[in-house]
């Protein structure tokens, strides 16, 4: 009855727009008091402050700012114009064009909403210019910014290591694989629709421009290789690595000459702020988690569950369901930091491994930034392409189904994901 009873007042103060947080927060506090007694209260701060207290955490606002830093600096142009030296001449290049570079960008930055912010702002008003149309501009930049949650380093796939006590290099080495397919898939679906709409070629192939952005963009090819190959070397950790990429996008800014100070310290404000939020959420779900599991919820739903079924697949198709619902409705990190600590206990019993696991839940928060009402990557991509949402969702679907299928192929056949962890770690 009291689990029912702190439900209903999270439901309540959310729909009343209370921040996730705070109302996650405050539902905690509600269960403590009732459960442990008010004398119990006086131990809250301490509680938020251990749950929030997470080394790996550090590698957040790191990664935003390395993305800052390569936005401000004349970076993400260089490499708009190598990917479009490469993949230019294929029909409706621009739209592929966007999707290589969101690859590219998502190994620095790790968020999907710092990815579509800075690379629409340039490729959304050239698309738009060449004929693509604003629906299918934001469709196609909102999709590809999902790689950024895929693709490490990425911030879900961070929460999610911290959450379920898990490795953060293992899960960050089991997305390259599934974004990479994700990547090719979304590119089958921008030429289909190249070829059926007629979208432009936008110039013929030549050695030498290949050549000259190649040239121009290689000290932006040393930030990927130095971040991911310190990490996966085993040389750093992932919140090293983190601060490595800042280090490494202030070397490659300085080296460019092009800073623009105004746009940076705009983004930097910006990645503050988005670092405060998940911070805070860190802290309120710490408090939450901790009445739980007290409260044994998570067990006795592990236990619920297993009593109908010991079949993986099943558990499989239910939490996807599950994550792909609450998707709608929930940020990545909200969902992440809220429900995965009570899942934990349930796949551990079930025989899941937590690194398999982890991909699952970063896929299916990739799809649920791209469905509406939430739809956070979508909706800042419609905000640049100035078009109206529901117009955008319906372009946006072949895409959607793209990601979908990723997901089945990572759930099913967990070799996909997993064989380059078996490779390198175990």
């Amino acid at each position: 009855m009291l689990l029912l009873a702190m439900f209903v007042a999270l439901v309540a103060m959310v729909c009343i727009n209370v921040p996730i947080a705070v109302a996650l927060a405050l539902s905690g506090v509600l269960g403590i008091a009732v459960a442990e007694g008010p004398t119990s209260i006086v131990n809250i701060a301490l509680d938020m402050y251990d749950g929030a207290n997470k080394f790996s955490l550090i590698a957040i606002p790191m990664f935003v700012l390395a993305g800052a830093i390569m936005n401000a600096t004349g970076i993400t142009r260089r490499l708009i114009a190598f990917v479009s030296a490469i993949i230019g001449f294929v029909r409706g290049g621009l739209a592929m064009v966007t999707i290589g570079v969101s690859l590219f960008f998502a190994e620095i930055s790790g968020s999907a909403v710092a990815d579509v912010a800075a690379i629409g702002s340039i490729l959304i008003p050239e698309m738009k210019k060449r004929g693509y149309g604003a629906p299918f501009s934001a469709a196609v930049t909102s999709s590809a910014a999902s790689l950024a949650i895929i693709i490490p380093p990425s911030i879900p796939m961070i929460l999610y290591a911290v959450s379920a006590g898990t490795s953060v290099e293992q899960i960050f080495v089991a997305g390259i694989v599934p974004g990479l397919l994700g990547a090719a898939g979304l590119m089958g679906v921008a030429y289909y629709f190249a070829r059926r709409r007629n979208f432009p070629v936008e110039a013929a192939f030549r050695v030498a421009t290949l050549k000259d952005t190649f040239i121009d963009a290689l000290p932006a090819f040393s930030l990927p290789m130095i971040i991911l190959g310190g990490i996966f070397g085993g040389l750093v950790t992932a919140t090293e690595g983190a601060g490595l990429a800042v280090v490494a996008a202030i070397v490659v800014g300085l080296w460019y000459r092009e800073i623009d100070w105004r746009q940076l310290k705009q983004a930097m404000l910006d990645g503050g702020i988005q670092t405060a939020v998940v911070m805070l959420l860190v802290a309120a779900s710490a408090l939450m988690g901790g009445f739980l599991t007290r409260a044994r919820v998570p067990q006795e739903l592990a236990t619920a569950i297993l009593s109908v079924t010991h079949e993986q697949w099943l558990i499989l198709l239910a939490l996807n369901i599950f994550f792909l619902v609450i998707g709608f409705f929930l940020h990545s990190a909200a969902a992440i930091i809220l429900v995965v600590p009570i899942v934990v206990p349930l796949i551990a019993q079930a025989g899941i491994d937590p690194i398999h696991f982890g991909l699952v839940v970063t896929l299916n928060l990739a799809i649920g930034q791209q469905t509406p009402p939430v739809a956070s990557v979508l909706i800042t991509s419609c905000s640049i392409a100035k078009a109206n949402i529901w117009d955008v969702s319906k372009v946006n679907l072949p895409f959607v189904i793209v990601l979908l299928a990723v997901l089945a192929i990572c759930t099913y056949v967990p070799a996909v994901p997993m064989y380059l962890v078996h490779t390198f770690y175990r």
